[in-house]
């Protein structure tokens, strides 16, 4: 977990309390990690005797290791205290999960947190209350999980360990001192939040969006993944695009094959420098910035089959510009292709912002962007509003986001752009 990732916007920071104590040991000690089985079955019967709520929060290795699995599983739960598990030697807790039966679990930031788990065989059995995003609902600037723990629990939790190698092992003692702290608090975070949501008038509106991110499906694989390249608005040509496809792929078994993230391999700038120059032997190939490094020089060949297979390609094997998408065009292109619905949207966006400046909710949080410009570009044939919440709830907003914008939407959008 990030324990300094911030967002949002709202009520501004409450600077004027007393300075925060610091919190950097665990109250009952750095507990032993969990690596064998006999050692999860006790921890397993532990969390299952314990009561009430359970704070969960996973460790991954991102930036350094291939993908986005968890190297160290965190919980804590009154009556068990905390437990550090392994899933390297132990890559199968679904006797955990088994064990939490329908308790509410305590989360920050679940949708970055439950993929990895749910790997493991960890998924929520009950409630799910994460407190990032109630932090968003309640229009805290600053989401973090250091900044609420300060703001609402006065407690200054450590932040070094947040980006290090998590795959390391053995585990250095600091390193699981700071695991076990993001859990320390988790649950009392949550009644402090839970409390402010409540005297918001916002705690139904919380309830639905956690149970929306716990019971959300996988996203299904990405539709040509390469695209999502920083600087590929450098590409131009569908002969370069192919380049840059056919390298991606290339470093991407390298990754895997490795087990390290892909940018270890190769950074993105290279991929898109040997994209564009094309080079055809190992000597132009090595003027390019990263590539005349010795690691890069061993693998040269490696590097320029990728862009002869894409030389080989028959015109019509070329990839497209652009995938063609299922939804409205760009924005910026939509007072030329329909000056109707760029009005719209620029009636709509302006409703949904005041909306949630009077709230005290992120824009994003009140209505996804998505879903506003599919309503915008393509209409409902009557602009009512049983019509429009139909529509926005067909997209998947909550009723309490329908409940909410759907009266002003229709409002901005059918108003007479003349009228004083």
């Amino acid at each position: 977990m990030d324990a300094d990732a911030s967002g949002g916007s709202g009520a501004p920071e409450d600077d004027t309390g007393p300075p925060a104590r610091p919190l950097d040991a665990p109250r009952d000690g750095v507990p032993d990690l969990v690596e064998t089985p006999a050692r999860l079955a006790d921890a397993v019967a532990a969390i299952a005797a314990g009561t009430g709520p359970v704070a969960v929060d996973a460790e991954r290795a991102s930036g350094y290791r291939y993908g986005q699995r968890a190297f160290l599983v965190q919980l804590r739960r009154a009556g068990a205290g905390t437990v550090l598990v392994d899933p390297v030697p132990l890559p199968d807790l679904s006797t955990l999960a088994r064990a939490l039966g329908g308790t509410e679990w305590v989360v920050h930031a679940a949708s970055q947190d439950l993929p990895c788990l749910a790997e493991l065989g960890m998924r929520p059995g009950g409630e799910l209350f994460d407190t990032e995003l109630a932090a968003r609902l309640a229009g805290f600037d600053k989401v973090g999980l250091a900044s609420i723990v300060e703001r609402l629990l006065g407690w200054q939790l450590a932040k070094e360990h947040s980006a290090v190698d998590w795959s390391t092992r053995p585990l250095p003692e600091p390193w699981l001192s700071y695991a076990a702290l993001d859990v320390e608090v988790l649950v009392e975070l949550r009644d402090a939040l839970d409390a402010e949501l409540a005297s918001q008038g916002k705690a139904e509106w919380a309830r639905q969006e956690f149970a929306a991110v716990r019971d959300t499906p996988p996203a299904p694989p990405r539709q040509d993944p390469w695209r999502r390249t920083s600087g590929l608005h450098a590409v131009r040509s569908r002969r370069q695009l192919a380049a840059l496809r056919e390298l991606w792929t290339e470093r991407e078994e390298m990754a895997r094959r490795r087990d390290i993230a892909p940018g270890r391999v190769l950074p993105d700038r290279a991929l898109v420098s040997a994209s564009v120059a094309m080079p055809t032997s190992a000597e132009d190939l090595a003027k390019l910035p990263i590539f005349s490094g010795p690691a890069n020089r061993r693998i040269a060949d490696r590097w320029l089959g990728a862009l002869a297979r894409a030389r080989k390609l028959l015109d019509d094997e070329l990839p497209p510009h652009a995938l063609p998408g299922d939804g409205p065009p760009p924005p910026r292109l939509w007072k030329d292709r329909d000056p109707a619905a760029a009005e719209r949207l620029k009636v709509a966006r302006a409703a949904v912002t005041a909306l949630a400046v009077e709230h005290r909710v992120p824009v994003e949080n009140l209505l996804t962007p998505d879903s506003l410009r599919r309503l915008c570009w393509t209409p409902p044939e009557t602009m009512d509003e049983a019509s429009v919440a139909e529509v926005l709830g067909a997209l998947g907003a909550r009723a309490w986001q329908v409940d909410l914008v759907t009266a002003p939407l229709v409002a901005a959008i059918t108003a007479d752009p003349t009228a004083e």
